[in-house]
């Protein structure tokens, strides 16, 4: 043990030092200074950054004794005196922000770049590139890099130099984001808790051994009766200890009985004759993992191929029509196969939870998730306890994406272990367990057909959709494809090809950008055979009337009016522009309940059992309650992140159903309270509250019920239409994207800047899904190879082309407050768009994704 002095944020302390901890472990371990947080382990993310002696410097791979008599700064120690730094108000101030997960990092990074830039420049504002290059190593799996450039753009300029700016910050949470302040789940840590590591199965497929009997209460196993391992990394027992280096030597030792079978890592080897199968007999089939949210539809089993009913009631019909037209030669018809790799969610905070089930009769669960009622409600269920006796924390979350939806591995081992050591149990995934583990986008092969008639409106349909959601089911996509583009027959088809790899998990917009990958790369196509401006067709085939407002919007723009014909360049870097629509379906959790109260000296006070994993529903909710008032957002507390017995419902974050859940609802609380107390509430109504419930919309309900998972499908669709501008290289393969213009037909935008952040973030995500993304597995372990943020690439600042976000507000008077979500529909049709503007760039049709540099020039040849 070597001790040492250091100052950290202006303070002097005292570290002792082992010999192999890094900086990231002290400074989070023994400083507790969480704002500095730990990602990728790998210098790669930079959310680890904090100076040394002036210098950013990546933590994780700076060794603890580096440290030694040197002057450090974390984020924590940017403010002086609570007067944040320019770059911090600058940050608030253009929500340059979501989960705020990687947000530290980029903060303490780009106040050193500003402050440099400043001392050389002066008050001038560097371009893109300068900014892109000073913090080109850090991620953002939200994708806020828009608001990250307008933000340190601003700060360059002197803009947030007066405190008083601190005053525009767009998020009610921000302060506590760019400050380090904010505590999430992986950042958490009881008094006398245990560490948990997972055990994880090291082959493709195995059968697996009971624990051994002597293992002790320290050790518990999560495979359960079926003792058949399905996929590398499936989690099979865990075991907890006082530190996490005995935990890991004890998983490492723990003598489980594990058989190696054969497996299969490939659908198209899946689905041959004598393949092995994933999933042998009824029991197996019963339990697969399900990759969609909710419950698995009917399917019927042939080896490794699911297929799951469908048709479609003129599907006999379509297909007619297509073989007709496919005979004759008619250049009506265009069909295409296309097909998509595995995307992973990449959550920056991992997948962890701390639980304390000391008491018999109450268990305490803190885990970073989206869905904290709904987890409530089936840790309830799964441990025959009443729902008062379950409390679910999350207060904040560093994204999630769709991962975070159920209880997951992480959560049931610190579950288990408390009960059976009768002590809080900590359990966080590290990055290789995140990339593994923890779902993932289904890969997908499509084949589909459209007919038109001579004006260009649908004659017939068919879409047959195989996912690859590993070891999982139930990944069909297909349906979606056929929401769109009028009434004519369809015939429809959706299958699973099971594997064993790790399973598919619903992802943001699930099935959509699929779907639209194959359907908009279609109606594309059909657009070039028949001579037809792309979005023209679209208009002619389309009887959506908000998508008919975005289709108009687009014809304006001018990098539409000047596109030019297909391939019209011939040079080295060939430039092209392509469109994609999408739709998506209105859900709403109709149980949602608000409460408003007048708490602490007459201060407003809104509470309810949902989450913010970014997404800014504490901001929407301060709005709602601040609309009524008439005061200032920031003055009204929230709190959300907790689900006890006595927390009023509150709605999860996916299906994009919780701002349309909560904000009206909202509004109808806070009304209510101003009828009791009037426009001023003050110290003497301490103690007053109203509460509201979400309930329907005005009108008829296509499904007038609420579905298990907590979801009503209103009425009407939500729309986007993505327009994207690319460059290709066509000497080395390598795509740009340069400009996208993001339409959406949502409603009414009840938090602005927090919309436009999802919608800026969800092209990051899409591009990612077009060009970069893609999990491998080495078929012969079934281990996953990308498994850190070096080989699993996602779009960094650099990537990040221009994004203008158009909202058309129309449509949706019959939904309590005028909007609906906009979270997944505007992650639908980005990768499509890219994808058609490659085709108008260089003639050649991408039908794989990801639209590699490989693929492209193997095209171009």
């Amino acid at each position: 043990m070597v001790t040492f002095g250091s100052t950290v944020n202006g303070t002097p302390v005292k570290i002792d030092v082992e010999g192999s901890e890094s900086a990231v472990d002290v400074i989070r371990g023994q400083l507790g200074l969480t704002g500095t947080k730990l990602v990728c382990a790998g210098g790669v993310c930079g959310a680890c950054t904090v100076t040394i002696d002036g210098e950013p410097a990546a933590s994780c791979l700076t060794p603890a004794t580096a440290l030694r008599d040197a002057e450090v700064t974390t984020v924590e120690g940017l403010a002086t005196d609570d007067e944040l730094h320019p770059v911090q108000r600058a940050f608030l101030a253009h929500d340059a922000l979501q989960c705020g997960f990687c947000t530290p990092g980029f903060v303490v990074d780009a106040v050193s770049f500003v402050d440099r830039w400043r001392s050389a420049h002066g008050d001038t504002e560097p371009d893109r590139h300068t900014i892109a290059d000073a913090l080109a190593g850090h991620l953002c799996r939200c994708g806020a890099y828009e608001g990250i450039h307008r933000a340190v753009a601003a700060a360059c300029r002197g803009e947030h130099d007066d405190p008083a700016a601190e005053s525009s910050a767009q998020r009610i949470d921000g302060r506590a984001k760019v400050t380090g302040q904010a505590v999430y789940t992986a950042d958490l840590h009881l008094d006398v808790a245990l560490e948990a590591v997972i055990v994880r199965s090291p082959v493709g497929a195995a059968t697996v051994g009971p624990l051994p009997g002597d293992a002790g209460d320290h050790v518990v196993d999560l495979l359960g009766e079926h003792r058949e391992a399905t996929w590398a990394g499936q989690p099979l027992a865990a075991v907890a200890a006082p530190t996490l280096a005995e935990a890991q030597r004890i998983a490492a030792e723990l003598p489980l009985t594990i058989t190696p079978k054969p497996f299969v890592t490939d659908p198209d080897a899946a689905k041959a004759a004598g393949a092995p199968e994933v999933h042998p007999d009824k029991a197996a089939r019963s339990a697969a993992p399900n990759a969609a949210e909710g419950t698995s539809l009917p399917g019927r089993w042939n080896g490794n191929v699911r297929s799951q009913l469908g048709g479609g009631l003129l599907g006999p019909l379509a297909r007619r029509r297509i073989d007709k037209a496919r005979a004759a030669g008619d250049d009506r018809l265009v069909e295409l196969t296309v097909g998509s790799g595995v995307q992973l969610h990449t959550s920056f905070e991992p997948h962890c939870a701390v639980a304390d089930w000391t008491d018999p009769e109450h268990l305490r669960v803190w885990t970073s998730t989206q869905a904290a009622d709904d987890t409530r409600r089936h840790l309830a269920e799964r441990y025959g306890l009443e729902a008062e006796q379950v409390s679910v924390t999350a207060d904040f979350v560093g994204g999630g994406f769709g991962s975070k939806l159920t209880p997951t591995a992480d959560m049931l081992a610190a579950i288990e272990l408390s009960r059976s050591t009768g002590r809080p149990v900590r359990c966080v995934l590290d990055r290789r367990e995140e990339l593994t583990a923890t779902g993932n986008r289904p890969g997908s092969s499509t084949d589909v057909a459209i007919l038109v008639d001579d004006e260009g409106r649908n004659r017939a349909m068919a879409v047959h959709g195989q996912a690859h959601a590993g070891s999982a089911i139930n990944g069909f996509y297909a349906a979606l494809a056929t929401m769109m583009y009028g009434r004519s027959p369809r015939a429809i088809s959706d299958a699973d090809v099971v594997t064993n790899t790790p399973p598919g998990s619903p992802f943001r917009g699930p099935g959509g950008p699929t779907a639209a990958w194959a359907l908009e790369s279609a109606v594309d196509q059909l657009a070039h055979q028949l001579g037809r401006d792309p979005i023209d067709l679209r208009l002619t085939m389309d009887g959506n009337r908000k998508r008919h407002a975005l289709y108009r919007w687009a014809q304006g723009l001018e990098v539409w009016k000047g596109r030019g014909p297909v391939a019209a360049d011939d040079g080295r870097y060939r430039r092209g522009v392509g469109a994609a629509a999408a739709n998506w379906l209105y859900m709403v959790d109709p149980d949602t309940e608000v409460r408003v109260s007048i708490e602490g000296g007459g201060r407003l006070t809104a509470i309810t059992a949902t989450q913010d994993p970014g997404t800014g529903s504490k901001t929407l909710l301060a709005n709602a309650v601040a609309s009524v008032f008439d005061v200032d957002p920031i003055d009204v507390d929230v709190h959300l992140g907790v689900a006890t017995g006595e927390t009023p419902h509150g709605p999860t974050s996916g299906g994009s159903r919780a701002s349309v859940s909560v904000y009206s609802t909202a509004v109808e609380a806070a009304e209510a309270l101003k009828e009791q107390v009037g426009a001023h509430p003050t110290a003497e109504h301490d103690g007053m509250a109203a509460s509201a419930t979400r309930g329907g919309d005005r009108g008829i309900r296509p499904v007038p019920v609420t579905l298990p998972v907590g979801i009503q499908i209103g009425r009407g669709f939500s729309g986007a239409l993505h327009v994207s501008e690319v460059e290709v290289d066509t000497l080395t393969g390598k795509i740009r994207v340069l400009t996208v213009h993001a339409g959406l037909a949502v409603g009414r935008i009840h938090a602005p800047a927090q919309a436009r952040n999802q919608c800026e973030g969800s092209v990051i995500q899409g591009i990612g899904l077009a060009l970069y993304e893609q999990q491998v597995i080495d078929p012969h372990t079934g281990l996953t190879l990308t498994s850190n943020l070096e080989d699993y690439r996602i779009p960094q600042l650099g990537d990040t082309p221009e994004i203008t976000v158009h909202f058309h507000t129309e449509g949706w008077d019959h939904v309590p407050g005028g909007g609906v979500g906009l979270g997944e529909v505007a992650t639908v049709s980005p990768a499509a768009s890219v994808g058609n503007a490659v085709f108008h760039a260089t003639g050649w049709r991408p039908t794989q994704l990801p639209i590699r540099p490989d693929r492209v020039l193997e095209g171009l040849r």
